[in-house]
Order: C-alpha cells, then structure tokens, then sequence
C-alpha cells in the first residue's frame, strides 16, 4: 500500500493513517482508492474490534478532497470518480465495529464529513475547521448533509454549509462536534484509552448497537430532488466561477446560474 495511506493492525485495534503531512493529508482520486483499500481490509478482518482514523503531523488531520481534481469548466464529473468521495464516507461510516477520528489537528472541506463518518471524534487543543463548499459554489452530497444534520444539529449544518463558518476547538466541542478535546501532551494517551475500552467490549452486541442507534437516526429526505440539485451545481457558472477564482487567488463574482 502506498505511503500516503498507512494501515496498521495490532491485535484487535486497526489504525489507518493519511500520511501526506505536506499536503495536509489531502485526498486525491488515488488517494481515496488506498483509503477505500484500508477500510475494507479492517472491516474484514474478524480480529479487528475498534478502528482509529487519524492523520500524520501536528498541523492538519485533513484538508479535505483535491479541488484540483473537479474539472475547471464546471461540467459534471460521470463515472466512479464523480461519487467516489460520498462512497467512502459512507463506507467507513458502514464498518461493523466502532470507530474513533482522532482529530491530530485542523479538519477542512470533505474531511469534516469524514470525521462524522466515525462514531467518535477526538480533538486536539488549537485544532480548527471550516467547510468551504459554498465559497466554490460546490453542492455537498446527500449523505454528508444528513450526517451533519443527524450527529450535530441543523442548526450546525447551516452554520457549516450556508455560513461557511470558521470553527475553533471550543466551537466544536460546545456544539457536540467533538466528544473530547485533550492538549497534545494528552492526545496519544486519550487515544489509546478509548480504543481499549471499545476492544474490550463485547463485539456482537456493540456492532448490532451501532446499527440500530443508526436506524433510529434516520430520515428519509427526498434524494432524487436533492441529487437534481447537485447536478444543477455541478454544471453552473458560479461553480465554474468559484474554482477559477480559488486557482487565481480572487474574490469570485457568483451569479447565481
């Protein structure tokens, strides 16, 4: 597996690491197809009780997905990329056992979703986060808005998506973001102290917990409509005008077509 994806298995606990500090662990299509790869290896294994999702560095856990990969002319994206993103997160979101996201450090754009795909979420002091998706004119995908709106709040979500709010690690933990926020001196151990404690629960009756608290959660939005709302995005001036102006380093003129 290549190195910007690390996947570790310790008797019952797997750890997979985006390890691309440089680039702040951002995801590319390569990228999420070794993520993808991690996540059913882990999933898979019948010794594997609790898994952690974290990220190489001190600075970020994640910047999210490569805007360089949307193309520039605003037209949709077909075939497995143009849903590859979404996949994932559901995938992980999906896994048996639970799941820790140890927030090693600021969390953008798609990984903020990939946090909420984990069951828990743990952040380190100064971490911050922000979702930029309406300064590029971008339409978040379904599952992700649901994810928002069901483990945080509505109100949340807004603040998130329409505000496109910067958070701090206070922020984060006042809205039920985050489940504990310890000092970098603590990170490690709190890690390890959680994952232990999921391990040596007993597998069957936390994994068939997980589903039915996943159930009860549930909404049924209209999907097809919110779809048709994503393709109307995807092909838009203003999208095609956000990316341009991320890539010239200006203020972008949206339109509102």
């Amino acid at each position: 597996m290549s190195d910007t994806v690390l996947l570790a298995i310790d008797g019952p606990r797997a750890t997979i690491t985006l390890n691309d500090p440089a680039k702040h662990n951002r995801l590319d299509p390569e990228g999420l197809d070794l993520l993808m790869a991690a996540v059913e290896t882990a999933d898979s294994n019948p010794d594997v009780r609790v898994t952690v999702l974290t990220g190489a560095g001190e600075k970020t856990f994640c910047s999210g997905y490569d805007l360089g990969s949307i193309p520039a002319s605003g037209q949709k994206q077909t075939g497995h990329k143009d849903s590859a993103f979404e996949s994932v997160m559901d995938r992980i979101e999906a896994m048996r056992m639970p799941t820790l996201c140890a927030l090693n450090g600021g969390v953008y754009g798609g990984a903020t979703d990939m946090a909420l795909a984990c069951d828990f979420r743990l952040g380190v002091k100064g971490m911050r986060f922000f979702m930029p998706a309406a300064r590029f004119g971008l339409h978040y995908y379904p599952s992700g808005l649901r994810r928002y709106t069901q483990k945080v709040s509505p109100s949340f979500a807004k603040r998130a998506f329409l505000l496109s709010e910067d958070f701090t690690d206070e922020d984060l933990l006042r809205v039920g973001y985050l489940d504990w926020l310890v000092d970098r001196a603590e990170f490690k151990a709190k890690v390890d102290e959680i994952a232990d404690k999921l391990a040596g629960l007993a597998p069957l009756s936390m994994a068939n917990m997980k589903r039915a608290i996943e159930q009860f959660a549930q909404a049924e939005p209209d999907i097809p409509k919110i779809r048709d709302g994503i393709r109307e995005c995807q092909t838009s001036e203003d999208l095609s005008e956000g990316l341009s102006a991320l890539r010239e380093k200006r203020a972008p003129a949206f339109k509102g077509r």
